[in-house]
């Protein structure tokens, strides 16, 4: 297997490549059909997203050459004497197409001087500069700036997407990988696709047969086994409140990510409830989990008295609160489930 980064030797090279952001893709390519080329454009979301890739795609379809694409990393060139050089650089021509384009990378972290210089440039830009800005954190630019772009937000992608993104690299690669331990691989990649990548060079790397079993994925990323997870499904199932708050002093113990874990519990709590909710998806779902998984998953009895909604809704809250205890979250939740059955 090459040594190249995933996330490198599988970037997308043209717009057809690029997934999850269809709502982007067919602006920008409507942009360049219509010759409707803005000076500046902002590309905002979360890591991961795509946003440098789609830059890099746009330059070479408006026909900007190799020399004449610049990609300028702000958070290691904040200053206005950097951005000062940049407007010098602006002025002269392009080497060979029609266009320079400015690639400028976590634009956020520019100071304010950098950003008002900034700004005097995108006021009054060369007919040939195109500024492409990228940032994870929109809220930290001027208002100035940003009424100056077409802004364009990036949506993580799904979790189906990463899965599918996987298993078609996996084979790529030459191995298999269960369906079940690509979800879980996906899952860590927490709606980034290098961050998914990079997860599964390690898993690929890390084994040394051609099929990859979900254990195997659970042993080298340091997952929180299946049978942790259904032992907790299970003592929430017989609201046991107790029960429950061991399985989470152990994944504790074990050192286990609790958000993972946690992530891992919505994801079979969402399967049981497509399950009693909608039979007819029982086919669709079967391939995310292992045939033991989804026979516990299937054959969790329904609780009368506890609303499976109420549950999800609970542990949703708990995956969005940040605590400088991990497990008091997820703790909360079941003391807000089950406070009528205490003693």
């Amino acid at each position: 297997m090459s040594e190249t980064a995933l996330y490198r030797k599988y970037r997308p090279g043209d717009f057809k490549g690029i997934l999850g952001q269809d709502h982007i893709v067919k602006i920008l390519e409507g942009s360049i059909r219509g010759g409707n080329i803005s000076h500046a454009y902002l590309f905002c979301g979360t890591r991961g997203t795509g946003k440098t890739s789609i830059a890099r795609i746009f330059a070479k379809e408006i026909g900007c050459s190799p020399n004449d694409l610049y990609e300028i990393d702000a958070a290691s060139n904040r200053g206005i004497d950097d951005i000062r050089e940049l407007r010098e650089a602006v002025k002269t021509f392009p080497f060979e197409g029609k266009y320079k384009v400015y690639i400028v990378d976590e634009v956020h972290m520019l100071t304010k001087e950098a950003f008002n210089a900034l700004l005097k440039t995108l006021e009054e830009p060369p007919a040939h500069a195109v500024f492409i800005l990228a940032t994870t954190e929109l809220h930290k630019l001027p208002d100035t700036v940003i009424s100056r772009c077409q802004v364009f937000n990036f949506k993580k992608p799904s979790l189906e997407i990463l899965k599918d993104l996987v298993l078609e690299i996996s084979k790529k690669e030459g191995k298999t990988i269960e369906p079940a331990g690509g979800e879980l691989i996906a899952l860590l990649g927490d709606g980034s696709f290098r961050d998914t990548l990079v997860t599964l060079q390690k898993v690929l790397s890390s084994s040394e047969g051609k099929k990859i079993s979900v254990d195997e994925v659970e042993q080298i990323t340091g997952m929180p086994k299946n049978t942790i997870v259904n032992e907790f499904l299970s003592a929430l199932n017989e609201q046991n409140a107790e029960k429950a708050m061991l399985v989470l002093r152990k994944v504790s113990a074990e050192n286990f990510d609790m958000n993972v874990f946690l992530r891992l519990v919505l994801v079979k709590l969402r399967a049981v409830m497509l399950l009693r909710f909608a039979p007819s998806m029982r086919e669709s779902l079967s391939p995310d989990f292992t045939a033991e998984d989804f026979a516990f998953l299937s054959n969790l009895p329904a609780n009368k008295t506890l609303s499976l909604s109420k549950v999800l809704v609970a542990f949703l809250d708990a995956l969005s609160v940040k605590s400088f205890i991990p497990e008091l979250p997820a703790e909360l939740a079941i003391a807000k489930l089950f406070e009528n059955n205490a003693k």
